[in-house]
Formats: structure tokens, sequence, C-alpha cells
């Protein structure tokens, strides 16, 4: 090979390498910073009773290339896991100030804040696009991400429970969809940045990031999402005014299918299992991991359900919990049919509590 022509390759290189996450296109990112069509992650609780003791760091993880349960290749508070990966682009676009991407960070419990967004949905999670697209990660875990200017952290609050993830990439024309769900959604937006090219698609991110007055919002809203790859996702938002539990009320009814539902048992009131309606929701008790691991439902702060009967295969990962006071909070779920997302939860579940008495081991 020409010298010169050895020399324009390796030129190439170091350019390509100095190129920062932004200028490739906005995506979920894997443990290895691939972009994915999607990621779900389970955050395991310290409190798991298995072969090894827990940190209350380790976590499962699957993405759209490796759809199965597999051991994190890093602890939950590492930058280079896949939330870390996701966040760093969020981070780069802070740091350019660039007006051409926007995003927002919300959660009802805020880093580094005595208050809580009790005025807010009962909601957290990021989201951060351009004019061609974007990611939405939807989660279960109090004071995190840390605010962009701090960099890449996990709370040691959220070490203890079970925690959930979903990460989701969408071209731009989604986003006027989710844009839709935060009116009902309402969620606690503590650091964001819509500059005014968004304005006509996102109004309502834009006045919830300005803290300006909002439309009145529906009581509910369904909307039909496809990610960047074309699998479809159905998100359930519901406003502070929809006074009911979102798992029998709604989803049970809307997807035509009985739940079987996992999520914060000591907030408030717990409701039971529930079979007054055609289509039933029953609370999840145990939980069964790797390494012969399990763990109760007390010990996981995780809000998800799946469907009962296998042939459903409905899996819905959101930020409420069957709790009498949450039926008063804003929040939601996004739900899917994908066959290995259904999977990887479905077999997680050992007991789950009847409608009448006692449990039922699957």
């Amino acid at each position: 090979m020409p010298a010169g022509s050895a020399w324009c390759q390796a030129a190439l290189l170091l350019l390509l390498s100095c190129v920062p996450l932004w200028a490739a296109e906005i995506s979920c990112r894997n443990e290895d910073g691939e972009t994915v069509d999607w990621f779900a992650l389970y955050k395991l609780p310290k409190h798991a009773k298995g072969q090894i003791p827990m940190l209350g760091l380790e976590y499962l993880y699957m993405d759209a290339l490796a759809p199965q349960w597999q051991l994190g290749k890093y602890l939950i508070n590492m930058s280079q896991g896949a939330l870390g990966q996701t966040l760093q682009q969020l981070y780069e676009a802070y740091e350019s100030k660039r007006n051409t991407i926007a995003y927002a960070i919300y959660n009802d419990e805020i880093p580094e804040s005595d208050s809580k967004g009790s005025k807010c949905g009962h909601t957290k999670g990021f989201l951060l696009l351009d004019k061609s697209q974007g990611f939405w990660v939807i989660h279960s875990v109090p004071l995190f991400p840390p605010s962009p200017e701090d960099g890449y952290g996990y709370p040691s609050t959220g070490e203890s429970f079970g925690q959930t993830a979903i990460c989701i990439t969408f071209k731009y024309d989604q986003f006027t969809e989710i844009d839709q769900q935060m009116l009902s959604y309402n969620p606690g937006i503590y650091s964001c940045s819509i500059p005014e090219i968004f304005q006509a698609d996102l109004p309502n991110l834009q006045k919830l990031c300005a803290k300006s007055r909002l439309p009145l919002a529906p009581l509910r809203h369904l909307s039909k999402l496809q990610s960047a790859r074309g699998e479809t996702f159905l998100h359930f938002a519901k406003s502070h005014l929809f006074i009911d539990d979102i798992y029998v009320a709604w989803m049970a009814q809307e997807l035509k299918t009985d739940l079987l539902a996992e999520s914060w048992q000591r907030s408030g009131e717990k409701l039971y299992s529930n079979c007054s309606l055609d289509y039933h929701v029953y609370n999840i008790n145990i939980i069964g991991m790797p390494l012969n691991s399990t763990f109760h439902s007390i010990n996981d702060h995780s809000k998800w359900a799946v469907s009962r009967k296998y042939k459903d295969q409905w899996t819905c990962i959101g930020d409420l919990n069957r709790a009498a006071e949450q039926a008063w909070r804003s929040g939601g779920f996004i739900c899917t049919q994908n066959e290995q997302i259904y999977k990887a939860f479905r077999h997680l579940i050992i007991h789950y509590e009847s409608c009448t008495s006692g449990h039922r081991e699957l």
C-alpha cells in the first residue's frame, strides 16, 4: 500500500474516533455501545436469596439483538452499562448546547432535592431526539438519573429493591404521539431543552419544559407507537383525574387479557387481586431469577405486568403501582406483544395471588 494511502486511512480512522455520539443516529445503546431498537433490564434486589450474595447493583439484560435474559456485563452504577451508554448521548447533547436536539428528564422524586413532585405524575424516564430519531426510556428508579451536568450515577437508594427499565428507539414522527401522551402523563421534568424548531411538533413537552400552562388533558389516552425497526407498542397514559387502578380498570380490559402484575406493595394501601371485571388482575408474590435466586414482591420496586395466558403474550412496563393512593396519580405503561420480551418476564413468575385466597404456583 502506498505511504500516502496508508496515511489517509489512519487519518480517517482518527477522525471517526473523534466523532461524538450525537453525530451518529440517536438510539438506545447496548452494553457494547451498539445501537439497538430496544432493550429491557431488571435490576435485582439486594434481598434476593440465591447462590451468591447480591450487591443490589446486578441486573438482567436483554435487547433486540440478544432477546433473552443474561446477567449484565457491568453493575448498574457503572457508566459502561446500557443505561450509561444510552445516557451518554444525552450528556454530549447537553454539553454541545445544539439547538437541533431536544431532551427531557423527569421523575416524581428529583435528584438533589428535598421536594417530591406529588403534583406531577408518578412518572420516571427520559428522552432524547433530533429531527431524525431518538429514544425514550421508562423506568422505576427514584432520584435517577442525575442532572446532565453531574454525569452518570446511580442512587444508593435504588440498590435495595428490584427496578425495571425499558428503552425504545423511535423515528421522529413517533414523538408527536409521545408528546400527546405527555398531557395526561404530566411528568415532573427537572432537566430539559426543547428548542424552537420542535415547537410545532412537541408543544406539550415545550410547555412542560418551560413550566407554562398546559391545555386540558384527556382523562386517559392510548397511543399506538412504532419503534424504528417496526415493532408495535401501545402506550397507556392516565391523568390524575382518571381515579382508578390502571391495571384493572383499563389495561386488562383494553388488551382483553388477564394480567399478572408486579408492583411495589408497601406504598399506601395494597390493592388485592381483582376479578370483578371481564378480565382479571392477579398480584405476583414471588419472582425467580437465574442463579437460583428468588425474592418477594415486597422487595421489588419495579412495575410490570404480563398476560396470564401464554397465547396472549402481552408485556407492559411502566411507572404506576397497584396501590390505592396511585389511583389519584397520573402515569402509564408501554405494552408489547413481542414474544421474546413476554417469555423473559413470564418465566420469572413463581407464585401469584388468587382472587379468593392463597397463592398460585406456576
